[in-house]
């Protein structure tokens, strides 16, 4: 057989070879981080919901996904175990950057006008009610398109156009 034949299949073996060894390396560094999972760490499931750690067994892990409710997991839908900065700040909000640079963020853009309470301009209320005068002059237009309509003159629902 000639060199040029077997080529081919020397490259598809050589890629499916790469492929598995990335894969098997990935699985182990997963089977490695659930292995060092301890009470009291937090972790995120593959479902994407943060608990915390209480017992760690053979194939299974008690999560404490609410304070006092408790859940038993398979160890292999731990999808990652989060480290407590982390875990704090995402389920918790706290942010240690935030704390340190003393950063306060206002609940509503009154404080973001510039104006103090005795700088504030009393603004006239619009009254979003009915007005007598616009419900008689909207009568009267509806009025004169039934008459309009009546002879004719306008297109009736389903009628196109005319160009």
């Amino acid at each position: 057989m000639d060199i040029l034949t077997l080529l081919p299949f020397i490259v598809l073996i050589g890629a499916m070879f790469l492929m598995t060894r990335s894969a098997k390396k990935k699985q182990a560094a997963a089977a490695q981080m659930r292995s060092d999972m301890q009470p009291g760490t937090g972790v995120r499931t593959i479902g994407g919901m943060y608990a915390t750690v209480k017992e760690v067994h053979d194939d299974t892990v008690l999560l404490e996904v609410a304070p006092g409710v408790h859940a038993i997991y398979a160890k292999n839908s731990i999808g990652a175990v989060l480290d407590d900065a982390e875990y704090n700040r995402i389920v918790h909000g706290d942010d240690e950057e935030l704390d340190a640079d003393g950063t306060v963020v206002p609940d509503d853009a009154s404080s973001l006008t510039g104006e103090s309470g005795a700088d504030k301009v009393d603004v006239a209320k619009i009254d979003l009610g009915k007005d007598e005068t616009a419900d008689d002059a909207g009568t009267e237009d509806a009025a004169a398109k039934d008459v309009k309509d009546a002879k004719g003159d306008g297109k009736a629902d389903g009628e196109p156009e005319a160009k």
